[in-house]
């Protein structure tokens, strides 16, 4: 029950608003917990998964520092076929280590290895000296034609993206075994070459060296991406040297719907920066990149080979020893979309450009792709690969994930991003979530939220259904103490007032005795309604006190008709009792005191709602229903209950008609007083509409008696 100083002087509206403002009370804070709480669990996630891709781009960063290193010692001999070994005096000479073929995977998607000559001349590893025959190192053929088609390949890859020009190649003598015709045809000049005034031999290799040595020097520029066609330099036959157009990206990384919120509170966070700490690593592992020199010796003509087979190469043999200066490997993103790692090395005054061609589908696959897809990121992360400001490739480990051919589809929360160490600073790995698993808290956070909104949804219905209880029983108290109060003070007046006139004797012997039933009748109803009221108090407190025996029926109809017989006579009304024989003999377990009171109430309540019915009657039946129960019923011909009221009327202090325009007498406890008592007596009440009038019925179980 709520306390009187909650509802006292409320009404519907007013308990509402209060109960609403405790509702927001309680459950703004909880919400603002529960969201914290999430908020902290989704920020552990993010943490979590921040530091497997930092974890992630650590190991993918290390790996291709390593092969990039070791791809850095590689000598200025190490790029042609033969190198000499030992003590160059010694005259021996084996092949590159470069020049190896098939051509081994590392870095994955290598194509092979190249070098520019001061006069922009093109050559490889691969193919051994022009004037010599491949059979006496080894090479068959056929394994020949496969080098000289991937030699040709890396060629014309070089000369597409504009960085050497296409030369006729220096012809082979036919193989032993081969198909491969005498001489190679030499390939293509590009066209516009026949419309550049006639130069001499001298002059066409200087201007052919300007143009090689700047179109590389141009690869490694910060801004190349933004310059315009009026920003380059131009090459000797008359085309635009090589600025990288964006060709195969997917947009530009401005242009990401990535939110940093996340990662910017992450950052704030950390002490140190990732940068500064690769690079104190890279210090420690003596992997700092800079300009190294070196002495070598190279074999320009044929030489005596280490093995047997080339003894007959021996002659002319002169080896030249001499100090180069070696520049770190650099790297850049071709038009055609390859990737490229070169050098620039300096030998008696002369520039060469050293390189690697590798494939960039096959190298970001194999060494950022496939570590990726191993890691718990990839079932909620995309990794994005961006070069210089371009998005060039994105990967995600879900198996319905299609890649995006636009940026717009790229979004969700950034979880990390950064660049690789040099030479491939140019390259960033960005981490995106387009949702975070909170984790198995969250669902546990989730449940408790679940079961606090259930419980503070339906404690508040609860509260106010309580509270309108409370009000309106507060209302019908006041109700009834006014109705008890007319009710007891109309028969005490009249009592009053007939016993002065009796006292004072101004009445004659005729009024006289009219004037006693009236008092007698007028103590009757006081009597029952102090007897109602009285036990509306023991039900109240709990202390009812029954007194449960066995009575045949035909006696409690008897003893009823002797009780009431007055009460309906004097409201102007017939009684007629029905009580069939087979009844009669009926016995139940039932209070006569109590059963007494149940028809006197439902009598009483017919009289007063029927007073204006033409049909003065009131019908008392008694009858055996087909379960063996007896059923009491008192049935009136007034107007009959409204079907929305038939549950109502059976509350307590529940009166049908308003207390400002109500015409019937009553308190609102007689009905419920019959529902109370008939219940306790494990029996049941009950009320139908007939035609015309209503019937109430009090129906108990039959009893054998022992």
């Amino acid at each position: 029950m709520l306390p009187n100083a909650l509802i006292k002087g409320h009404d519907r509206r007013r308990l509402r608003n209060l109960l609403a403002i405790l509702f927001l009370a309680l459950t703004i804070p909880t919400a603002v917990l529960v969201w914290h709480a999430y908020g902290q669990l989704k920020w552990e996630a993010f943490h979590q998964y921040r530091g497997l891709a930092e974890e992630l781009t650590g190991r993918i960063d290390a790996r291709l520092v390593g092969m990039i290193s070791a791809a850095d010692t590689n000598s200025f001999a190490d790029y042609t076929f033969l190198v000499v070994t030992g003590d160059p005096s010694a005259n021996f000479l084996q092949r590159s280590p470069l020049s190896a073929y098939p051509v081994p995977g590392d870095p994955p998607g290598l194509l092979g290895h190249f070098q520019v000559d001061t006069r922009g001349v093109f050559s490889s590893p691969l193919l051994p000296p022009a004037t010599s025959d491949p059979e006496q190192f080894g090479i068959g053929g056929n394994e020949f034609k496969d080098r000289w088609l991937l030699a040709q390949e890396i060629h014309q890859i070089l000369a597409d993206n504009r960085l050497v020009r296409l030369r006729e190649q220096a012809s082979y003598h036919a193989l032993t075994e081969g198909d491969i015709e005498a001489e190679a045809e030499p390939l293509e000049i590009r066209p516009g070459s026949a419309e550049r005034p006639a130069m001499n031999e001298q002059e066409e290799d200087a201007e052919l060296t300007t143009y090689t040595q700047q179109v590389f020097d141009q690869l490694s520029l910060p801004g190349r991406r933004e310059e315009t066609d009026s920003d380059v330099v131009a090459a000797p036959d008359g085309e635009a040297a090589p600025v990288q157009q964006r060709l195969n990206t997917i947009g530009k990384v401005s242009d990401l719907n990535l939110d940093p919120a996340l990662e910017r509170k992450s950052e704030a966070m950390e002490s140190q920066s990732d940068q500064r700490q690769r690079d104190e690593a890279a210090r420690a592992d003596g992997l700092v990149r800079g300009k190294r020199k070196e002495q070598i010796a190279l074999a320009e003509t044929a030489a005596k080979p280490a093995e047997d087979r080339f003894a007959d190469t021996a002659a002319g043999l002169r080896i030249s020893t001499f100090e180069s200066e070696v520049d770190p490997l650099e790297f850049s993103m071709l038009d055609s979309g390859h990737l490229v790692l070169f050098r620039k090395v300096w030998r008696e005054g002369e520039r060469f450009i050293q390189g690697l061609l590798i494939d960039r589908d096959t190298f970001i696959g194999d060494a950022i792709d496939t570590p990726f897809r191993k890691t718990a990121l990839s079932g909620t992360s995309n990794l994005i690969v961006a070069y210089r400001g371009d998005v060039i490739h994105s990967v995600s480990g879900r198996d319905d994930y299609e890649y995006p051919v636009s940026t717009g589809s790229l979004e969700g929360a950034l979880v990390y991003r950064n660049r690789l160490s040099a030479p491939l600073d140019s390259m960033e790995l960005i981490y995106s979530a387009s949702h975070l698993p909170p984790g198995p808290g969250a669902a546990v956070l989730g449940w408790v939220t679940l079961v606090l909104a259930i419980v503070f949804i339906s404690g508040f219905v609860t509260l106010y259904r309580l509270g309108l209880g409370q009000i309106r029983l507060a209302r019908q108290q006041q109700d009834f103490v006014s109705a008890v109060s007319h009710e007891l003070k109309t028969p005490l007046t009249s009592i009053r007032m007939y016993s002065e006139m009796l006292k004072e004797g101004w009445a004659d012997e005729e009024k006289r005795k009219t004037y006693y039933e009236f008092i007698h009748g007028e103590s009757e109803r006081l009597t029952r309604l102090i007897s109602n009221v009285l036990q509306l108090a023991k039900i109240t407190r709990n202390e009812p006190q029954f007194d449960l025996q066995p009575r045949k029926v035909g006696e409690l109809m008897a003893n009823m008709e002797s009780k009431i017989t007055s009460q309906v006579e004097r409201g102007g009304f017939r009684l007629a009792f029905d009580c069939q024989a087979e009844t009669r003999g009926a016995t139940v377990m039932i209070d006569e005191d109590c059963f007494s009171q149940i028809v006197i109430n439902l009598v009483d309540n017919a009289i007063k709602f029927s007073s204006s019915a033409a049909n003065k009657t009131i019908e008392i039946n008694s009858r055996l229903t087909s379960d063996n129960k007896v059923r009491f019923s008192v049935r009136d011909f007034g107007p009959g209950i409204a079907k929305n009221q038939m549950k109502k009327i059976f509350r307590l202090f529940y009166r049908p008609e308003s207390e400002l325009t109500r015409e019937t007498v009553g308190t609102g406890i007689g009905l419920a007083i019959v529902h109370q008592l008939t219940v306790v007596m494990n029996g049941k009440v009950d009320v139908i509409n007939r035609q015309p009038g209503a019937e109430f019925s009090a129906t108990f179980p039959s009893v054998t008696p022992s």
